[in-house]
């Protein structure tokens, strides 16, 4: 892939924890548009790259890079504000706030009045929080939520609390979005309906996605290309009919080759 491409690239990118070497010299890299997989056994590092790429941690040694900027050691929200958005395995929503006050949260990253404005309460503040509500319903009314926009969001069933969660992560108006296991307690019903979910929001919105999933049909199923970790490092990376076939990845994390559905 050459650079002029990427959207986010990895260069030689490495973290340790005291003498734990969590991830070593990791290339990767993900343009516009491209919907990416990374798996590997527990412990293999996918989080932690995630992090490194969100700035919950700075790497030891080599360059993370966004639409050919530095971004390495900038703290969450400043890379958010970049157009990085993720959602976390375990779902990370504000369990007090009703499901559209979720969506603003987010929308409120890109309010053009600051804290006297807010304070105040001027007709620019009262404004933009009207264009803020009306946008957040929108996003909201795309993803079928809208009727339940003021209902508190832990009454939503599992799976629209996913569905909300990439919501407000599309929120913030990202070019990249993280999914971080997003199939994670799902049954198989609730993992097909996540699919589909997963490519409308790339095609809908011109994401490019970087998905972290244990569950092979899903990776296998949506995924264009495909990263392999084992002990931090890149072992492998491909196609899903490569990944299927690599003698490395078989041995290290598949176990047998996996047959589409």
């Amino acid at each position: 892939m050459s650079e002029s491409k990427s959207l986010l690239e990895l260069s030689g990118v490495g973290i340790r924890f005291g003498g734990l070497v969590a991830v070593s010299g990791f290339d990767f890299s993900i343009s516009t548009g491209e919907l990416v997989g990374l798996i590997g056994p527990n412990g293999a590092g996918k989080t932690t790259v995630f992090n490194i790429i969100t700035g919950v941690y700075a790497p030891s040694e080599g360059a993370v890079r966004f639409s050919g900027s530095s971004i390495n050691g900038l703290a969450p929200n400043k890379i958010t504000a970049f157009g990085i958005a993720r959602t976390f395995q375990n779902i990370r929503l504000f369990s007090s706030l009703s499901v559209v006050d979720n969506v603003r949260t987010a929308l409120n990253l890109h309010l053009q009045t600051g804290m006297f404005g807010a304070l105040w309460r001027g007709r620019k503040f009262r404004e933009e929080e009207h264009r803020v509500r009306i946008e957040a319903l929108e996003l909201l009314e795309i993803f079928g939520l809208a009727k339940m926009a003021d209902a508190p969001c832990r009454s939503l069933s599992y799976g629209d609390q996913r569905r909300l969660e990439i919501v407000r992560a599309l929120a913030t108006r990202p070019r990249l979005l993280l999914l971080d296991e997003p199939a994670a307690g799902m049954n198989p019903t609730e993992k097909v309906e996540l699919m589909k979910l997963i490519r409308f929001t790339q095609e809908r919105f011109g994401l490019a996605v970087l998905l972290v999933e244990h569950d092979m049909k899903v990776v296998m199923g949506i995924c264009q290309r495909i990263a392999v970790l084992e002990y931090g490092r890149k072992i492998a990376e491909g196609t899903p009919s490569e990944i299927q076939k690599n003698q490395r990845v078989i041995a290290a994390y598949l176990g047998e080759e996996v047959v589409d559905a």
